[in-house]
Formats: C-alpha cells, structure tokens, sequence
C-alpha cells in the first residue's frame, strides 16, 4: 500500500501551514469521459459541469473535458454559463434552469441555449427569436413523471399544436430526466421511457436526450441522440449499490495537528459520545464539517465508524465531528506513521466517494459538492 502524501510537482504546494489538500484528477475525469462516450455509442456524450463542475472547479474541468472531445456542455443557470462561455468559446452550453423573464437578449448575446421548462418559456423564445430575426436554438424538456421542472402531457399537447411557435426559432433538443435510475431495477424508468417517446412525437423532430449518469448504464435503450452525464464524470458511483466503474477523480487529505494518550474510560469530543474503552492514542486531524466531513460521520459508544487511513494503516473516525476536528483511534497504527504533521486520507485510494457517501447517509453528489471550501486545492495531469 502506498504511503498517503502529497504528491510533488503538483500545482500548489502544500506550505506547513495547510491543514487539508484536495487533489482532483483531472486526468481521470478525461478517462471517465472516454469511457463513458464508448459506453453511449452512437449517441454524442455531453458533460455536467453545474455547480462549478460538481464543486471540483469549471475553470479547470471544464477545458480537460473539451480537450478529451467533449463539445456540449449542461450547467444549471445562466451565470455558469456566462463564465463557461469565456471558458469554451466554441462549445454548444444548455441551461437547465430555463429562461428567466427578460434574460434572453443574454442568452442571446453569449451564444447560450435554454432549457425551455413551460408553454410561457417557449412562448416568450419563440417572440424574442421573432424580434431579432433570428431562428435561435433551444431545448424543451418534458417532465415525463419526476413532477419536477418541465412541461406537463396537457402544455405538450397545447404547444405541439401551436403551429405558430416553432418556425420563429430552432427546437435543437427535447430532453426529460429519470427519476429513479439510480435504482436498475425501479418500473419507473421504463414508464418515464414510454411516456417521454409519446410525448416527443407531439413536438417538431429534433434530438432526444433522456440519460443521465445513472440512466446510461440501463442501457442502449435509454441513450438515444445524446446522453449527459454528471457523477460519472468525477468519479462517483451512479447506482445505489455502487459498482466501481469509473476512475476516482478526487483525494482529500488532513493533516494531523497532535496525537494524544487517551485513559480507558475517558470520552472523546463533544458531547462525551464516545468513550474509549482500551488505552488509546488518539489523532486530532485538521478537518470538520466544515470541509465537508459531515457532522453524520461522529460515532457513538459501539457504532462503527467510518475507516480513514494513514500511510495504508486503517484507522475508525471515533467521537462527534466538529467545524474544525475529527477524532480517529490510531492505536493499532505505527507511530512513525500516525504523528503530528502526518497526512491522513479521507477520500482516495482506499476511500471512495461512495464508500464516504454511505457512511454519511448521503450520496455522492452531496459528498463532492461539499469538499474543500479550505483545502488546498491542487489539479494534476492538466
């Protein structure tokens, strides 16, 4: 097992200072992308990058994807797109959020698609693309069961029948989401398939998209002309039951301030929730939820905590986690290893993002978007 430290000719050093150091990959982003492109087939493979690349940076993930051959891009609102158009001048960016009152001179002006989400959205397109005499492009999204952002069966039917919308601007895509892809063996997504096909047929012809991470690996049947990943791409688990399928992306360490002898009978933290029942060593590491180690990763008396690991030696996260600390019995660990100013791995190569996410009761969505708000933040391979 490799030793857990920072690797060198990084950009940012880590300085004596630094308590914690996120390592994104950006080399395994690209891979993932690759493989997920093969994985769609003949079906153009786009990329996630909402909330700044899933909280691993935009600025950065977003021109490795472009490099890898990625050329249509989804992010949540207008002003992500904005900063990934002066990103990726030549790249084709969808907006979920939709068309906001008065903001299409602005998708207009930065060469932006929305996500049209209602009858009123579309309306309000179409009359802008009218004005400027301009056939602009968009997307429709159909909420094929979510219940969430979307057009309903009754407004597709209303708008499928006004023939007067659809010549003023160019209907680029008509996309839905899944609801429960997550789970391989839910009905639901063969419904939402079922209906999203009847409900397309009553819009003009343009490209289908229907898969997310998840939804792609459900199968061909799902991808149709383009597919969009997310978590995927940053190496996280689609499924519920994980699986392992694409490279980790993300390393997070922290950096242990003190090791300290604690009696048996003594409580650890705040809160005396745990208390020890052996002579311990006990390591203070420079991380809190307030990094991203969720405030559910504390472990009372008797409960399995989550396995961190200090230069390959398994060491449980004992006690309640604060904004700035966690506490991990290092007892069985060597010396050498755990003591003051030693790297302590909490997500990497022993610990995936997903294994994180459960211990958490949480996903892996949550558990990246979370991550280093003071980390030391370092790419490689880009």
């Amino acid at each position: 097992m490799k030793p857990v430290s920072p690797r060198e000719g990084e950009a940012g050093e880590a300085g004596a200072d630094e308590t914690a150091i996120l390592t994104i990959d950006l080399g395994a982003l690209a891979a993932n992308y690759r493989t997920l492109s093969a994985l769609a087939a003949g079906a153009e493979c786009a990329s996630v990058v909402k909330a700044d690349a899933y909280g691993l940076g935009m600025a950065e993930a977003a021109p490795a994807l472009f490099a890898a051959g990625c050329k249509t891009f989804f992010v949540a609102t207008l002003a992500e797109a904005e900063a990934l158009r002066a990103l990726l001048p030549g790249a084709i960016i969808y907006v979920f959020a939709g068309l906001a009152p008065g903001t299409s001179p602005r998708f207009h002006r930065h060469d932006l698609c929305p996500v049209l989400n209602s009858a009123e959205e579309i309306a309000e397109w179409a009359a802008y693309c009218g004005s400027v005499g301009e056939k602009l492009p968009c997307a429709v999204h159909i909420d094929s069961g979510m219940n969430r952002l979307g057009l309903s069966p009754a407004e597709v039917e209303h708008v499928g029948a006004a023939s007067d919308l659809w010549p003023a601007l160019t209907l680029a895509l008509v996309m839905s989401h899944l609801a429960c892809a997550d789970d391989p063996q839910h009905p639901k997504s063969a419904n939402q398939r079922a209906l999203f096909d009847a409900l397309r047929a009553r819009l003009p012809n343009a490209l289908a998209s229907l898969a997310n991470s998840a939804g792609m690996l459900l199968g061909e049947t799902y991808h149709y002309d383009l597919v969009r990943p997310g978590i995927a791409l940053y190496g996280g688990d689609p499924q519920r039951s994980g699986g392992g399928w694409f490279e980790p992306v993300v390393e997070l360490l922290g950096r242990i301030l003190q090791v300290r002898e604690v009696p048996a009978g003594e409580s650890v933290g705040y809160g005396a929730i745990r208390t020890v029942k052996r002579p311990s060593r006990v390591a203070i590491v420079a991380v809190g939820y307030a990094d991203g180690i969720f405030r559910s990763l504390s472990t009372r008396d008797e409960e399995e905590g989550l396995t961190v690991f200090i230069e390959g030696h398994a060491a449980p996260i004992i006690g309640r986690v604060s904004m700035d600390l966690i506490t991990v019995d290092v007892t069985d660990v060597p010396p050498s290893a755990a003591r003051r100013g030693a790297w302590v791995e909490l997500i990497g190569e022993n610990i995936t993002a997903h294994d994180f996410a459960r211990h958490a009761g949480t996903i892996d969505y949550e558990v990246l978007t979370n991550l280093g708000g003071r980390a030391l933040r370092r790419y490689r391979n880009g």
